[in-house]
């Protein structure tokens, strides 16, 4: 898509990112007849499945419920070939809906958006490229995704390292070449773990350096034959409604059970089971006290504990440094496994504690640590993880009534009006933001839709009441940030630093990113907010 550099483009909106979200949004504001442009940083779409192409990457939601539920024909023509596909077939699924709809003919591609401005006398956005375009746009919708702001430049030397380092969202297309080389990981969260996981086979020698352990469980990863997905599309009608029903935008949920009504049998075959079936039932279908009630999320983190303690031959070394101790099971995120902790039992793999000796600096020759120790390799492989939910706002300059700027705003308190817009800032409208289920505690293809539908109809609403601007008033907002202040230190969230809370990054205000009422809880208000016309939300 060409744009014209010497005079502003015009058109009614602009969506930021063409992944998951971004692509759905495009299609939604299409089908309301808006002359619409997307912008998207990479060459392709994808989002998360175009930047994150690190050996062994895939989702750990299930294929049949990371999905879109607007056509059943996408559903049913589209066929992953297992439970939870890898970052090639899930890329190529995106190109497979981009092609269908028809939407790469209102993307360009290969830009970023460096500036947003508010325009107060038009009531529009003026909007800077990366290319130099300028855009002006009624509405500016941003699809950037809740962890697509990578923490690359995290330790002092970085660029002083003679051999090859790479930060695992943003892995070259190109073989990085690590076969039988010398390679130190750094980061144990989710990523770190698939990366570890997939490459100790294949290099010479794996230094991990560990600061932060993880409670991991492993996946169960069948195959798919055509016939298996034949029977999951029989059940899409039902999968559509169950996914937008549940606490985290799963198929399974905690269905009404309590800790403290079944007996310690029964206890132990729950765990047993949701354990066994492979996938995130455990954490997010068991038992809803342990994410408020102490004794509770000890329990269940000890029965974690012990099928931790099990994978690792009981190394009491391995497990001191691998198996958390200081907090909860379901606390922070809970990655799913291939063969991860087993992986420390290799001969070609090492680990080193973090916590006893921190990374003091890159050197040329590797990894520098606080006791003058360097760790010699050949490739350097950074899963430091995210500035997440705000950061991929908060690196575009955006300004909004008055010239009030987000990134200022947000340095000082992170505040949304339902992570979906912000005071001060009209006609702009973000999914994955901050202070709802899609910052973090969601299947994500549930929650994107359900925001991206949410959005289309408001405009569509203010469109049909000849409005031209949306905005949440300060009332609305305060009232959303208090009651996610009030759900969320019910829990045991707070006690935890990490990316939920914002502590990964220095200076970010500490707030849980995302609202952990419930993703049905957060479906209804929505809906409630529609059907009543959207009380709450300033029109002019």
């Amino acid at each position: 898509m060409k744009v014209n550099n010497n005079s502003a483009d015009f058109c009614d909106a602009v969506v930021i990112g063409a992944g998951v979200a971004g692509l759905y949004q495009l299609h939604r504001l299409r089908e309301l007849g808006l002359n619409v442009r997307g912008i998207e940083a990479a060459s392709g779409v994808g989002g998360t499945w175009y930047w994150n192409r690190y050996p062994g990457a895939r989702y750990d939601s299930q294929a049949e419920i990371y999905q879109y539920w607007f056509s059943k024909e996408l559903y049913e023509e589209w066929k992953p070939s297992e439970r939870f596909p890898s970052q090639p077939e899930s890329e190529r699924w995106l190109n497979y809906v981009a092609d269908k709809l028809d939407l790469r003919k209102d993307i360009q591609f290969n830009t970023r958006i460096d500036a947003a401005h508010w325009d107060e006398a038009t009531g529009r956005w003026k909007i800077r490229t990366s290319q130099n375009d300028q855009i002006d746009a009624q509405f500016l919708i941003a699809c950037t995704g809740m962890l697509s702001a990578p923490l690359e430049e995290v330790f002092e030397g970085q660029s002083s390292f003679k051999g090859k380092i790479c930060h695992t969202s943003r892995w070259p297309k190109e073989d990085v070449g690590i076969k039988g080389k010398r390679v130190a990981v750094i980061g144990t969260g989710a990523t770190g773990i698939q990366v570890i996981q997939t490459i100790a086979p294949e290099v010479g020698a794996l230094k991990v350096f560990v600061r932060t352990p993880q409670y991991t469980l492993p996946m169960r990863n069948p195959k798919y034959s055509e016939e298996e997905w034949g029977a999951w599309t029989k059940q899409f009608d039902y999968l559509k409604e169950r996914v937008r029903n549940t606490f985290a935008g799963f198929d399974y949920d905690f269905e009404g059970r309590s800790w403290y009504k079944d007996t310690p049998e029964q206890r132990q075959r729950t765990l047993e089971a949701l354990y066994n079936d492979g996938s995130l039932a455990l954490w997010l279908s068991s038992y809803p006290e342990m994410f408020t009630d102490e004794l509770v999320s000890e329990e269940v983190s000890e029965f974690v504990r012990g099928k931790m303690r099990e994978r690792l031959n009981h190394d009491p070394d391995l497990c001191d440094l691998l198996i958390p101790a200081d907090y909860g099971f379901g606390i922070r995120r809970v990655p799913l496994d291939t063969g991860y902790l087993e992986t420390y039992l290799r001969p070609n793999v090492q680990t080193i504690n973090c916590q006893k000796t921190p990374i003091s600096r890159i050197v040329p020759e590797g990894v520098q640590t606080e006791d003058g120790k360097v760790h010699e390799v050949d490739v350097i492989i950074l899963a430091t993880g995210f500035d997440a939910g705000s950061g991929a706002l908060t690196r575009i300059d955006i300004r909004g009534k008055e010239g009030r700027a987000l990134k200022e705003e947000w340095s000082q308190e992170i505040r949304t009006a339902m992570g979906l817009q912000v005071h001060g800032y009209p006609n702009l409208f973000t999914t994955g933001a901050p202070l709802a289920p899609s910052a973090a505690l969601c299947n994500m293809t549930t929650c994107l839709q359900q925001q991206v539908g949410w959005i289309a109809d408001i405009i569509q609403f203010a469109r049909d009441q000849h409005k031209s601007v949306v905005e949440p008033t300060k009332e609305f907002q305060d009232a959303w940030v208090e009651h996610h202040d009030q759900v969320t230190n019910q829990t045991l969230f707070p006690r935890v630093d990490g990316w939920y809370m914002g502590t990964n990054v220095p200076g970010k205000p500490r707030r849980l990113l995302s609202y952990c009422g419930g993703v049905n809880d957060y479906n209804r208000r929505c809906a409630e907010l529609a059907e009543k016309k959207y009380p709450g939300f300033a029109f002019a």
